[in-house]
Protein backbone atom coordinates (compact mmCIF):
# COMPACT_ATOMS: atom_id res chain seq x y z
CA UNK A 1 0.00 0.00 0.00
CA UNK A 2 2.95 2.42 0.73
CA UNK A 3 4.58 1.58 -2.57
CA UNK A 4 1.38 2.28 -4.02
CA UNK A 5 1.34 5.81 -2.64
CA UNK A 6 4.57 6.65 -3.43
CA UNK A 7 4.29 5.68 -7.01
CA UNK A 8 0.93 8.31 -6.97
CA UNK A 9 2.77 10.83 -5.58
CA UNK A 10 5.63 10.74 -7.49
CA UNK A 11 3.33 10.45 -10.90
CA UNK A 12 1.65 13.75 -9.18
CA UNK A 13 4.80 15.27 -9.11
CA UNK A 14 5.97 14.33 -12.57
CA UNK A 15 2.97 15.97 -13.88
CA UNK A 16 3.24 19.30 -11.87
CA UNK A 17 6.86 19.86 -12.85
CA UNK A 18 5.94 19.11 -16.99
CA UNK A 19 2.49 20.69 -16.97
CA UNK A 20 2.15 23.44 -14.14
CA UNK A 21 5.88 25.44 -15.13
CA UNK A 22 6.24 28.48 -12.26
CA UNK A 23 7.90 30.95 -13.74
CA UNK A 24 9.61 33.90 -11.39
CA UNK A 25 10.83 37.49 -12.50
CA UNK A 26 14.29 37.36 -13.73
CA UNK A 27 14.23 33.66 -14.25
CA UNK A 28 16.23 32.59 -17.67
CA UNK A 29 14.26 30.61 -19.96
CA UNK A 30 15.19 28.76 -23.44
CA UNK A 31 13.92 27.32 -26.23
CA UNK A 32 10.45 27.03 -24.72
CA UNK A 33 8.21 28.71 -23.08
CA UNK A 34 5.18 26.87 -21.31
CA UNK A 35 1.94 28.78 -20.75
CA UNK A 36 0.00 25.63 -19.82
CA UNK A 37 0.03 22.31 -20.08
CA UNK A 38 -1.50 22.32 -23.32
CA UNK A 39 0.15 25.28 -24.65
CA UNK A 40 3.87 25.73 -25.51
CA UNK A 41 5.72 28.13 -27.56
CA UNK A 42 9.26 27.95 -29.55
CA UNK A 43 11.61 30.88 -28.46
CA UNK A 44 14.10 32.34 -30.87
CA UNK A 45 17.61 31.32 -29.78
CA UNK A 46 18.90 33.19 -26.89
CA UNK A 47 18.56 33.67 -22.85
CA UNK A 48 15.49 35.13 -22.07
CA UNK A 49 14.65 36.74 -19.04
CA UNK A 50 11.28 37.29 -17.70
CA UNK A 51 9.98 40.82 -17.10
CA UNK A 52 7.05 40.53 -16.25
CA UNK A 53 4.20 38.53 -14.72
CA UNK A 54 0.70 38.97 -14.64
CA UNK A 55 -1.89 35.84 -13.05
CA UNK A 56 -5.42 37.67 -12.07
CA UNK A 57 -9.00 37.09 -11.98
CA UNK A 58 -10.58 39.79 -14.29
CA UNK A 59 -14.31 39.68 -14.58
CA UNK A 60 -14.19 36.43 -13.03
CA UNK A 61 -12.01 35.25 -16.10
CA UNK A 62 -8.60 33.63 -15.51
CA UNK A 63 -5.67 35.93 -17.32
CA UNK A 64 -2.26 35.29 -17.33
CA UNK A 65 0.25 37.90 -19.16
CA UNK A 66 4.07 37.04 -18.94
CA UNK A 67 6.37 39.49 -21.16
CA UNK A 68 9.76 37.76 -22.25
CA UNK A 69 12.96 40.24 -22.86
CA UNK A 70 16.35 39.37 -24.37
CA UNK A 71 18.97 41.79 -23.85
CA UNK A 72 22.71 42.66 -24.61
CA UNK A 73 23.89 44.19 -21.13
CA UNK A 74 21.07 46.52 -20.48
CA UNK A 75 19.81 46.75 -24.03
CA UNK A 76 16.94 45.63 -25.53
CA UNK A 77 17.30 43.83 -28.25
CA UNK A 78 14.03 41.96 -28.23
CA UNK A 79 10.71 41.15 -26.32
CA UNK A 80 7.74 38.59 -26.71
CA UNK A 81 4.43 39.04 -24.77
CA UNK A 82 2.24 36.07 -24.10
CA UNK A 83 -1.68 36.60 -23.07
CA UNK A 84 -4.09 33.99 -22.12
CA UNK A 85 -7.92 34.65 -21.20
CA UNK A 86 -9.50 31.45 -20.10
CA UNK A 87 -13.25 31.84 -19.29
CA UNK A 88 -13.62 27.72 -19.00
CA UNK A 89 -14.33 28.27 -14.66
CA UNK A 90 -17.68 30.25 -15.60
CA UNK A 91 -20.52 28.47 -15.00
CA UNK A 92 -23.44 30.74 -15.81
CA UNK A 93 -24.05 30.43 -19.80
CA UNK A 94 -25.16 33.62 -20.66
CA UNK A 95 -22.06 35.73 -19.24
CA UNK A 96 -19.86 33.14 -20.82
CA UNK A 97 -21.65 34.03 -24.20
CA UNK A 98 -21.03 37.73 -23.13
CA UNK A 99 -17.76 37.27 -22.50
CA UNK A 100 -17.28 35.29 -25.71
CA UNK A 101 -18.39 38.23 -27.54
CA UNK A 102 -16.40 40.58 -25.96
CA UNK A 103 -13.20 38.24 -26.78
CA UNK A 104 -14.04 38.75 -30.38
CA UNK A 105 -15.16 42.18 -30.74
CA UNK A 106 -11.93 43.08 -28.82
CA UNK A 107 -10.03 42.23 -31.76
CA UNK A 108 -12.50 42.47 -34.56
CA UNK A 109 -12.77 46.71 -34.19
CA UNK A 110 -11.39 49.96 -35.29
CA UNK A 111 -9.05 50.79 -32.50
CA UNK A 112 -5.31 50.59 -32.17
CA UNK A 113 -4.11 46.97 -31.82
CA UNK A 114 -6.94 45.45 -32.79
CA UNK A 115 -7.46 43.15 -36.20
CA UNK A 116 -8.80 45.60 -38.52
CA UNK A 117 -6.97 47.48 -41.58
CA UNK A 118 -5.09 50.40 -40.36
CA UNK A 119 -2.97 52.32 -42.54
CA UNK A 120 0.08 51.80 -40.20
CA UNK A 121 -0.04 48.42 -40.72
CA UNK A 122 2.81 46.25 -42.60
CA UNK A 123 0.44 43.72 -43.55
CA UNK A 124 -2.78 42.55 -42.19
CA UNK A 125 -3.89 38.43 -42.53
CA UNK A 126 -7.13 37.30 -40.41
CA UNK A 127 -9.27 34.75 -40.34
CA UNK A 128 -12.97 35.60 -38.51
CA UNK A 129 -16.24 34.08 -38.29
CA UNK A 130 -19.03 34.30 -35.73
CA UNK A 131 -17.36 33.76 -32.58
CA UNK A 132 -13.98 32.41 -34.12
CA UNK A 133 -10.79 34.72 -35.27
CA UNK A 134 -7.35 34.33 -36.62
CA UNK A 135 -5.08 37.46 -36.67
CA UNK A 136 -1.82 38.58 -37.64
CA UNK A 137 -0.37 41.76 -38.36
CA UNK A 138 2.68 43.42 -38.56
CA UNK A 139 4.38 47.16 -38.17
CA UNK A 140 6.79 49.27 -36.43
CA UNK A 141 6.40 51.64 -33.41
CA UNK A 142 7.67 54.05 -31.23
CA UNK A 143 8.71 52.14 -28.61
CA UNK A 144 9.04 54.46 -25.88
CA UNK A 145 5.98 55.87 -26.54
CA UNK A 146 4.12 52.72 -26.91
CA UNK A 147 5.37 51.49 -23.52
CA UNK A 148 5.61 54.31 -21.47
CA UNK A 149 2.87 56.13 -23.12
CA UNK A 150 -0.06 53.92 -23.67
CA UNK A 151 -3.33 53.96 -21.50
CA UNK A 152 -5.48 50.83 -19.90
CA UNK A 153 -8.16 49.89 -22.43
CA UNK A 154 -11.63 48.37 -21.43
CA UNK A 155 -12.63 46.35 -23.77
CA UNK A 156 -16.18 46.65 -21.98
CA UNK A 157 -17.51 48.94 -19.27
CA UNK A 158 -16.25 46.32 -16.68
CA UNK A 159 -14.00 44.71 -18.67
CA UNK A 160 -10.37 45.76 -18.61
CA UNK A 161 -8.01 45.12 -21.67
CA UNK A 162 -5.02 43.17 -19.97
CA UNK A 163 -2.74 43.27 -22.99
CA UNK A 164 -2.90 46.92 -21.51
CA UNK A 165 -1.85 46.54 -18.65
CA UNK A 166 1.97 47.36 -18.70
CA UNK A 167 2.76 48.93 -15.05
CA UNK A 168 4.80 46.11 -13.53
CA UNK A 169 6.79 45.92 -16.98
CA UNK A 170 7.37 49.65 -16.87
CA UNK A 171 8.80 49.71 -13.19
CA UNK A 172 11.14 46.67 -14.08
CA UNK A 173 12.61 48.33 -17.24
CA UNK A 174 13.14 51.80 -15.22
CA UNK A 175 14.62 49.42 -12.03
CA UNK A 176 16.90 47.60 -14.40
CA UNK A 177 17.72 51.09 -16.08
CA UNK A 178 16.98 49.31 -19.54
CA UNK A 179 17.65 51.08 -23.14
CA UNK A 180 14.98 50.83 -25.49
CA UNK A 181 15.62 51.31 -29.30
CA UNK A 182 14.07 54.47 -30.64
CA UNK A 183 12.04 52.14 -32.98
CA UNK A 184 11.18 48.51 -33.07
CA UNK A 185 9.57 46.13 -35.51
CA UNK A 186 6.40 43.94 -33.87
CA UNK A 187 4.25 41.25 -35.19
CA UNK A 188 0.72 40.58 -32.89
CA UNK A 189 -0.83 37.02 -33.10
CA UNK A 190 -4.20 36.02 -31.58
CA UNK A 191 -6.32 33.40 -31.69
CA UNK A 192 -9.72 32.80 -30.39
CA UNK A 193 -12.52 30.13 -31.32
CA UNK A 194 -15.66 29.51 -29.23
CA UNK A 195 -15.45 25.75 -31.27
CA UNK A 196 -12.11 24.96 -30.01
CA UNK A 197 -11.65 25.38 -25.95
CA UNK A 198 -12.99 28.89 -26.21
CA UNK A 199 -9.19 30.08 -24.98
CA UNK A 200 -8.46 33.49 -26.26
CA UNK A 201 -4.56 33.45 -26.94
CA UNK A 202 -2.11 35.61 -28.03
CA UNK A 203 1.43 36.80 -28.79
CA UNK A 204 3.51 40.01 -29.46
CA UNK A 205 6.91 39.80 -30.40
CA UNK A 206 9.07 43.01 -30.78
CA UNK A 207 12.68 43.73 -32.33
CA UNK A 208 15.09 45.84 -32.48
CA UNK A 209 15.51 46.46 -36.61
CA UNK A 210 19.26 46.22 -36.14
CA UNK A 211 19.14 42.63 -35.36
CA UNK A 212 18.29 42.39 -39.05
CA UNK A 213 21.26 44.59 -39.80
CA UNK A 214 19.09 47.95 -40.75
CA UNK A 215 20.36 51.43 -40.72
CA UNK A 216 19.90 53.81 -37.84
CA UNK A 217 16.22 55.63 -37.95
CA UNK A 218 16.20 59.25 -38.85
CA UNK A 219 13.07 59.74 -38.38
CA UNK A 220 11.50 57.89 -34.98
CA UNK A 221 7.61 59.17 -35.02
CA UNK A 222 5.06 56.45 -36.07
CA UNK A 223 3.61 58.74 -39.21
CA UNK A 224 7.27 60.12 -39.90
CA UNK A 225 9.44 56.80 -39.69
CA UNK A 226 10.98 55.21 -42.43
CA UNK A 227 8.93 51.61 -42.08
CA UNK A 228 5.63 53.74 -42.31
CA UNK A 229 3.40 51.95 -45.36
CA UNK A 230 3.76 55.29 -46.86
CA UNK A 231 7.00 56.50 -46.34
CA UNK A 232 8.73 53.26 -47.15
CA UNK A 233 8.80 53.07 -50.89
CA UNK A 234 11.63 56.31 -50.37
CA UNK A 235 13.61 53.82 -48.30
CA UNK A 236 14.30 50.83 -50.52
CA UNK A 237 16.82 49.60 -47.42
CA UNK A 238 13.96 50.07 -44.44
CA UNK A 239 11.69 48.30 -47.07
CA UNK A 240 13.88 45.03 -47.23
CA UNK A 241 14.29 44.52 -43.82
CA UNK A 242 10.47 45.03 -43.47
CA UNK A 243 10.26 42.35 -46.11
CA UNK A 244 12.57 40.26 -44.41
CA UNK A 245 10.40 41.01 -40.93
CA UNK A 246 7.35 39.99 -42.61
CA UNK A 247 8.60 36.63 -43.73
CA UNK A 248 10.33 36.01 -40.16
CA UNK A 249 6.75 36.83 -38.38
CA UNK A 250 4.99 35.02 -41.00
CA UNK A 251 6.82 31.78 -39.62
CA UNK A 252 6.02 32.72 -36.55
CA UNK A 253 2.57 32.73 -36.83
CA UNK A 254 2.46 29.19 -38.86
CA UNK A 255 4.51 28.22 -35.49
CA UNK A 256 1.71 30.49 -33.10
CA UNK A 257 -1.07 28.70 -35.43
CA UNK A 258 0.65 24.89 -33.84
CA UNK A 259 1.40 25.90 -30.33
CA UNK A 260 -2.71 27.31 -30.02
CA UNK A 261 -3.56 24.45 -31.77
CA UNK A 262 -5.59 26.16 -34.38
CA UNK A 263 -8.10 24.30 -36.27
CA UNK A 264 -7.61 24.15 -39.72
CA UNK A 265 -10.18 25.66 -41.13
CA UNK A 266 -9.24 28.51 -39.08
CA UNK A 267 -5.42 28.45 -40.20
CA UNK A 268 -4.22 31.29 -42.39
CA UNK A 269 -2.51 31.11 -45.94
CA UNK A 270 0.90 32.88 -45.34
CA UNK A 271 3.45 31.49 -47.83
CA UNK A 272 3.49 34.45 -50.28
CA UNK A 273 4.86 36.40 -47.78
CA UNK A 274 8.05 34.11 -47.09
CA UNK A 275 10.77 35.43 -49.00
CA UNK A 276 13.25 32.79 -51.11
CA UNK A 277 16.47 35.04 -50.09
CA UNK A 278 18.65 34.04 -47.11
CA UNK A 279 17.05 36.31 -44.61
CA UNK A 280 20.10 37.61 -41.78
CA UNK A 281 19.23 36.90 -38.48
CA UNK A 282 20.58 38.28 -35.46
CA UNK A 283 21.75 35.10 -33.94
CA UNK A 284 23.86 34.71 -37.22
CA UNK A 285 25.62 37.95 -37.35
CA UNK A 286 24.76 40.07 -34.45
CA UNK A 287 26.19 37.70 -32.08
CA UNK A 288 29.24 37.08 -34.05
CA UNK A 289 29.82 40.86 -33.69
CA UNK A 290 29.21 40.55 -29.95
CA UNK A 291 31.75 38.10 -29.40
CA UNK A 292 34.48 39.98 -31.22
CA UNK A 293 33.35 43.20 -28.86
CA UNK A 294 33.55 41.01 -25.93
CA UNK A 295 37.04 39.66 -26.74
CA UNK A 296 38.18 43.47 -27.58
CA UNK A 297 37.05 44.25 -24.19
CA UNK A 298 38.86 41.82 -22.29
CA UNK A 299 41.74 42.24 -23.96
CA UNK A 300 41.42 46.29 -23.17
CA UNK A 301 40.45 45.45 -19.30
CA UNK A 302 44.21 43.09 -19.28
CA UNK A 303 41.98 40.22 -18.98
CA UNK A 304 43.59 38.68 -22.25
CA UNK A 305 46.90 39.00 -23.25
CA UNK A 306 48.06 40.23 -26.78
CA UNK A 307 48.93 36.40 -28.15
CA UNK A 308 45.68 34.97 -26.03
CA UNK A 309 43.48 37.40 -27.85
CA UNK A 310 44.93 36.80 -31.65
CA UNK A 311 44.72 33.23 -30.70
CA UNK A 312 40.90 33.89 -29.38
CA UNK A 313 39.91 35.73 -31.84
CA UNK A 314 41.59 33.66 -35.26
CA UNK A 315 39.73 30.65 -33.54
CA UNK A 316 36.11 32.81 -33.98
CA UNK A 317 36.62 33.54 -37.32
CA UNK A 318 37.52 30.28 -38.22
Amino acid sequence: MKIFLVIIVIILNFNTNVYAKSYKINDIIEKTFVLNKKTKFQLPNGKWKLAEKIIRDVSGVKVKKFTLVRLKKNYLLESITIFEWNPLGLIDTRYRIYVDNIFQSAMMNDRPNSCNDRSEYSVLKFYAEGLSHNCYWTGHTELNKKIFESEVFYMANDVPDARTFNGQYKRWLKKNQIILPNVGLYSEHSYFSKANRGIWIGLTHIIDPKILNAPENKFVSELTSEYHPNNIQRYPIFKQVMKNWISISAKNHKSFENSVKALKRHKLELDNLFVTEEIIKENETIEFINQLNDLNDMYKSGVLTKEEFEKAKKKLLN
